[in-house]
């Protein structure tokens, strides 16, 4: 199944001499690396006799494989990162040398920004997108976003070839690429159980020995329903029983392991009073419906926490396939004390996009006061609204409805 990053890495692979390829655990990294072409070589680190392999002495490793040297979890050798610079260093005008993966995003970023910076391009690796999961081309909608041309070029989408139906299974499965690959709903309910318990006994007590094991595994259960709301660290550490400065790290640990994207207020020259918490989200659906115990559409249409699924459901869509471009951009959520929103508003080289994400068909002037506000406040050259209604085309002179099977 082919990832819509791999152009970029290839492009990177060509610009720097090393790339780190970062994810949360199970999300195609290591597949990444077993496609690389001959002459790559690859060392699994979690794997002991890679392990003494590298251990040993990673300057004289180095030295005797200089170029096109793939590292999985690299983040398990920390000695290695030095090694590492000097080995680039030693012949810093050849890119594409060194392609090194890590899950553990706070132990793996401190490495490369204490040893490696400016000589490295990082690249997220995140879960299926909804194209990827049903092997389609990725949209369109992308390019036409960082040529800010939408506008006038908006029937120039590529359409995707999938349905309503395949839409919804996405959504309740999530993008996981194992579960897909297997295609068995038994086999999804007892991967993902298996999942949880690996990335907090094997991951977080690991990286984290220190830490309350079951105030945390309690902390996981609390943020599928935290899932899309506005984040007050107070509200949640008495809910936990523990101080806001401990709620605060361990949403840093679940943002910084990839599970949870914390995004941040959007308070830039505002003339309206801002709420100022963040926002976050549990990055894949298919890990919230797993800790809702939601099994079926059904279910999780009848669900109060749908919405909010939906709407996160997209946002991580959204910005998984911007990142696969390397479109420059940050993210940011935006509210006034008044109760005006905007889900969605992205700020890079394509200018300030605000974004909203309904999951009904039949969207109206009325439902997008927040967003129309937002464009006239901040001088937007246009907004987009993520629907199910089937038809693409503009809801007013600066907003276009994009329905979801473009994005």
């Amino acid at each position: 199944m082919k990832r819509h990053f791999t152009p970029f890495v290839n492009e990177l692979l060509s610009l720097f001499p090393c790339v780190a390829l970062t994810g949360v655990r199970q999300s195609g990294k290591t597949t990444a690396l077993h496609e690389l072409p001959q002459p790559w070589q690859m060392y699994d680190l979690e794997t002991a006799t890679d392990y003494d392999v590298v251990a040993r002495d990673p300057d004289l490793f180095f030295r005797l494989n200089p170029a096109q040297v793939a590292l999985d979890e690299a983040q398990l050798l920390p000695t290695l990162f030095p090694a590492l610079r000097v080995a680039i260093d030693a012949d810093r005008h050849t890119n594409g040398r060194f392609l090194i993966t890590g899950s553990s995003s706070p132990e793996l970023i401190r490495s490369i920004s204490e040893s490696l910076a400016g000589r490295i391009a990082m690249v997220e690796v995140a879960p299926f997108m909804m194209t990827e999961a049903f092997s389609q081309a990725q949209s369109g909608l992308y390019e036409l976003i960082q040529s800010r041309r939408l506008l006038t070029d908006f029937a120039s989408l590529i359409p995707s070839a999938t349905d309503l139906q395949q839409h919804h299974d996405y959504w309740l499965r999530g993008g996981y690429p194992e579960p897909w690959l297997k295609n068995n709903d038994r086999f999804h309910k007892l991967w993902m159980q298996n999942y949880v318990k690996t990335y907090l006994e094997r991951d977080i007590m690991r990286l984290f020995p220190s830490l309350q094991r079951e105030k945390y595994q309690l902390f996981l259960q609390m943020l599928a329903h935290l899932s899309g709301t506005i984040i007050n660290y107070s509200d949640v550490a008495r809910a936990l029983g523990v101080s806001p400065p401990t709620v605060r790290e361990y949403f840093r640990i679940a943002h910084g392991t990839f599970i949870w994207r914390h995004i941040p207020p959007y308070e830039k020259n505002a003339a309206k009073r801002i709420v100022k918490h963040p926002k976050g989200y549990l990055r894949d659906s298919g890990l919230l419906h797993h800790f809702l115990h939601l099994y079926t559409q059904d279910h999780l249409l009848a669900h109060p926490q749908m919405g909010h699924s939906w709407e996160t459901m997209v946002i991580e869509n959204l910005i998984r396939g911007l990142n696969a471009r390397g479109i420059i951009f940050d993210y940011y959520h935006y509210r006034t004390t008044a109760g005006a929103e905007v889900d969605l508003v992205l700020e890079g080289e394509f200018g300030l996009l605000p974004i909203e994400i309904k999951y009904k068909q039949t969207v109206t002037l009325r439902d997008l006061k927040g967003i129309r506000s937002f464009i006239e406040e901040y001088q937007c050259p246009y907004g987009i609204v993520v629907s199910n209604n089937d038809r693409l085309g503009l809801v007013d002179e600066k907003l276009i409805n994009v329905p979801f099977k473009y994005v």
